[in-house]
């Protein structure tokens, strides 16, 4: 029997859906599984039952301490913050249809970074100050980017050129900020610049999940504009999408919950970047890569963390493994557009 293009039609975007919620189920079940890895096998074992009645609030001798102050914030922290990295590096991705336009290439996990780094050496601050004002300069470099490749709209190419600009300045005031800084505050900013959960504690998992209600919440909202947004801005306006109001609520939702998960954790290096790239590999393109996105950003933060504390010859910031599978992933990208002719 053969079928009508509407029949056809009908079929192709129920398969996709099909698959979108098979993928978002697989990577909810990992994630699942990595939570409980990482609250259960350590530098010691703790069986399931001691962790279950842990997060009950009872008192475990052995594994109170090792589970609800060790393991448990660093594990919520970790699930957060990819979260909101997963997140807002596939809404930019997405709303200037190219994959390099990740806050971690265009500068923005750098602003936070550099105020951060003048936080600790030069006003000599440390805990919720420091967050406030890496918050602060992320959305000030933000709107900064955005206002320099602002010509008629804003084109992702010019955009990326710009953040790749202010990159570059921002790298040398690190660079000048570290090498005047006290040897007392050295160590606290280098930690703070790799990307790092160590030491995290339940209290600082409030700000990042306040950030991904709020933010999140808006990206989501979005969702169906960002799909227009990848057909083009004629084609988006034509089908009743305001460009530039989705792209101010995009870009602030984006960089605020990219902001406040780095002042949690410092700058976690390609997450954002990597996160897209994968949803959009696993999940094809049609539908909205937000949700899957987020997951795969909590997963890669969540499994790196792992690795880097029991898996390798010594123990890593999580920023360190991320970093080391970013970048050969970022040199590919650059090649392969290159030898099709594309642009960035």
């Amino acid at each position: 029997m053969l079928l009508s293009p509407v029949d056809i039609v009908i079929q192709g975007r129920s398969s996709r859906a099909r698959r979108r919620r098979l993928v978002i189920a697989v990577l909810l079940a990992l994630l699942a599984a990595l939570f409980a890895l990482t609250l259960m096998v350590g530098q010691s074992y703790t069986p399931p039952g001691d962790v279950v009645r842990v997060l009950l609030g009872h008192d475990v001798p052995g594994a109170g301490f090792a589970v609800g102050q060790l393991h448990l914030p660093r594990a919520v922290l970790s699930v957060l913050s990819g979260l909101c990295f997963g997140l807002g590096g596939a809404a930019f991705q997405i709303m200037l249809r190219n994959p390099l336009a990740s806050p971690d290439i265009i500068g923005i996990n750098l602003g936070a970074s550099a105020a951060a780094v003048f936080a600790i050496v030069v006003l000599s601050l440390s805990g919720p100050a420091v967050s406030v004002f890496a918050v602060m300069a992320g959305l000030a470099v933000a709107l900064l980017i955005y206002a320099l490749s602002f010509r008629n709209g804003v084109a992702g190419t010019r955009l990326i050129l710009v953040g790749i600009g202010v990159s570059a300045m921002l790298e040398s005031f690190i660079a000048y900020t570290l090498s005047r800084a006290p040897a007392w505050n050295l160590q606290e900013a280098l930690r703070w610049l790799t990307g790092s959960v160590n030491g995290a504690q339940l209290g600082q998992t409030v700000p990042v999940l306040l950030a991904l209600a709020v933010f999140g919440g808006l990206l989501l909202s979005r969702a169906r504009d960002l799909d227009t947004l990848k057909l083009g801005d004629d084609t988006a306006a034509a089908l009743g999408t305001d460009i530039v109001r989705t792209r101010i609520i995009v870009m602030i939702a984006a960089v605020g919950a990219i902001a406040v998960a780095t002042a949690a954790t410092g700058p976690i290096s390609f997450v954002a970047f990597l996160s897209g790239a994968i949803a959009a590999r696993i999940v094809g393109g049609n539908g909205s890569l937000l949700i899957p996105s987020a997951l795969i950003g909590a997963t890669l933060v969540l499994a790196g963390d792992y690795c880097g504390q029991f898996l390798l010859p010594s123990r890593y910031p999580v920023g360190v493994v991320t970093g080391a599978l970013g970048a050969p992933y970022l040199i590919y990208l650059i090649v392969r557009v290159n030898r099709t002719g594309g642009s960035l």
